[in-house]
């Protein structure tokens, strides 16, 4: 029996949020992110209406919103009123079927094959669903379905906002070789650009390049690329996917363009205070540091180092972190996003000593900083480097 797989995608989440709870932000462009005064930052979310009546795009710059949108109203990001609703969203869907993946704050697949027979067709199942985030939430949902996850993420991004759409195996020649080869999910702007230097500009066009071309060049991932161009994907909908913490890490958009390694370590020793709390309070140690960074043009660069032993210690991410950056990137590098994350975690259960005593010292001031932290709010204590002008993360409020 072939699977029956949904992705509910919520519609301008961030932007939604708001507009529920403030009604009268309904009907409004409501754009999230940056800080209109000042003109600075980045829009990371905006209301349909934004969207469809002033062309306002995810990433564009606020002082370019404004223009765009003088009339537009600006708020600022609640995260954790996002993830509040995010929670709400997964308990409805969770009525219908015990098989729920959260992907995202704002997706989540759902397998309800074993479900059809209790609530009717499966495009029945979505229209109530469709209805009860309409009405319970407040926010717009569109729902893809189709035979397996890949099928049913590219159905939800077909048609927006607020609709369902179905999409075969059979639909898939017609309706998605055609599309770019950027908006097969799984491709990105790195492999997008490698793809079109070898003429490869539509996903039928992946779909007829040899396995062997991309295996060579991408390895598993190319494989993957190779049978996803041609709509195959066996991976189950995992309702436990998130019980095990993989990594910790953050990414912080800058407020201005960052120049250089001087203003890139203060962003990221910000980070590394950020991760290395976060991996303690979790009771984890890690034993890899990813950096990732984009540039003002959107292009985005990721790299990592295997460390020689586990740590949740801010010097020794901040000190990789460095490492990574001075390495893989050129010391006149524009920055707008970093991200960094601690990964390959296991429980920390051991005791870890040098003969030097340094690791101690550190552990003792990061606990130190932690109880202050924990106690009085993450702006309470700061370096003396997030007072300055670079400052970003903890620089930002107290």
């Amino acid at each position: 029996m072939s699977r029956v797989i949904f992705l509910c995608d919520m519609n301008s989440f961030f932007a939604s949020v708001h507009q529920a709870e403030d009604p009268r932000l309904r009907g409004k462009p409501v754009i999230v992110g940056g800080d209109p005064a000042k003109r600075v930052g980045i829009v990371i979310a905006a209301s349909v209406e934004a969207k469809k009546k002033y062309g306002i795009k995810t990433g564009m710059l606020i002082g370019d919103a404004k223009f765009l949108c003088p009339e537009g109203i600006f708020v600022y990001p609640e995260h954790s009123i996002y993830a509040a609703y995010s929670s709400r969203i997964n308990n409805i869907l969770k009525d219908y079927s015990d098989l729920t993946e959260p992907y995202s704050i704002d997706e989540s697949f759902m397998d309800v094959t074993g479900c059809i027979h209790l609530f009717g067709s499966s495009f029945k199942i979505a229209q109530q669903i469709q209805q009860r985030i309409n009405n319970e939430i407040g926010v717009g949902v569109n729902i893809g379905i189709g035979p397996n996850k890949l099928l049913a993420k590219m159905a939800a991004e077909l048609r927006k906002p607020n609709q369902i759409i179905e999409l075969s195996l059979d639909d898939w020649p017609k309706i998605i070789w055609p599309l770019p080869v950027r908006e097969l999910f799984g491709v990105g702007s790195r492999i997008s650009r490698w793809l079109s230097t070898i003429g490869i500009q539509t996903i039928g066009e992946l779909a007829a390049l040899p396995v062997g071309i991309l295996r060579k060049r991408y390895g598993l991932v190319g494989e993957i690329l190779h049978y996803s161009a041609q709509g195959v994907d066996h991976s189950p909908v995992d309702p436990h996917s998130l019980d095990v913490i993989k990594s910790v890490g953050n990414q912080i958009t800058l407020p201005r363009d960052y120049y250089g390694y001087q203003q890139a370590k203060v962003v990221i020793l910000e980070l590394a205070e950020e991760v290395g709390q976060r991996a303690r309070k979790a009771g984890c140690i890690g034993k890899r540091i990813s950096l990732v960074i984009k540039d003002p043009d959107f292009h985005t660069e990721a790299h990592s180092k295997a460390l020689g032993q586990y740590t949740n210690l801010t010097e020794e991410i901040y000190k990789t972190g460095v490492y990574l950056l001075e390495r893989y990137w050129s010391s006149n590098l524009r920055i707008r996003l970093v991200g960094l994350a601690l990964s390959e975690l296991i429980e920390n259960r051991e005791l870890q000593i040098d003969i030097f005593n340094v690791r101690q010292k550190n552990e003792q001031i990061d606990k130190a900083l932690d109880v202050i932290r924990s106690r009085w709010g993450a702006g309470s204590i700061k370096r003396a480097v997030s007072l300055t002008e670079q400052g970003v993360y903890y620089g930002r409020k107290s």
